[in-house]
């Protein structure tokens, strides 16, 4: 695909990344979305169906953003999560299937018994 990223913003206070691409794409990314798919080994494992579902990270915030190459940026997430490379190519296939992916990701929690709010101790 190769997309190209023209701006990245992140809004802190709104736990959100804004992406905006060459092809005219823009897209609101939740903090809590991008970490809990992040293209980590640690989330999506090392060969298919080894994927990690992540839960309780609905507060999750994003620390910093750390340019990788022309092609891709780190993400340092509040829970010291920050392994995940996420390429332009990435960010655009998160954006485009948001919808999809984040009810798979709901349906994954609930047939787990798991939910997006952090456990209280």
């Amino acid at each position: 695909m190769s997309a190209v990223v023209t701006e990245l913003r992140l809004k802190r206070a709104e736990r959100v990344l804004e992406v905006a691409f060459a092809d005219g794409a823009r897209f609101a990314l939740p903090a809590e979305y991008l970490r809990v798919e992040s293209p980590s080994a640690e989330v999506q494992g090392h060969g298919p169906g080894q994927k990690v579902i992540i839960a309780g990270r609905r507060q999750v915030g994003i620390m910093r953003l750390e340019p990788v190459g022309h092609y891709a940026v780190r993400i340092a997430f509040d829970d010291l999560h920050d392994s995940g490379i996420y390429s332009w190519d990435y960010l655009h296939r998160l954006g485009s299937e948001q919808p999809r992916i984040w009810a798979e990701y709901e349906a994954a929690l609930a047939a787990r018994g798991l939910s997006r709010d952090p456990v209280r101790r």
